[in-house]
């Protein structure tokens, strides 16, 4: 655990950020008394995925009547030669 004024905390807040991510503790001082500490912030589970709530929802919408990707692309290229 480091132990930093407020003034270098300030002074240095993105380096004190680094070390934080990289699971280090930090503690803000004001005349030499803790005022502060910054912990990382605990990792969080991915939410979870619910792979036929987005089958259902795919399947529900209408299909692109328009061209496809690679016309789109080409239409593109042509126009930023010109």
């Amino acid at each position: 655990m480091q132990r930093l004024s407020v003034a270098v905390a300030k002074a240095q807040f993105s380096a004190l950020l680094t070390r934080v991510e990289s699971g280090q503790e930090v503690v803000i001082t004001r005349r030499g008394v803790a005022i502060a500490r910054i912990v990382p912030e605990p990792a969080q589970p991915p939410a979870a995925f619910d792979l036929e709530e987005l089958f259902r929802f795919t399947d529900t919408q209408p299909m692109h009547a328009g061209p496809d990707a690679g016309t789109v692309l080409s239409e593109l290229r042509r126009d930023a030669r010109c």
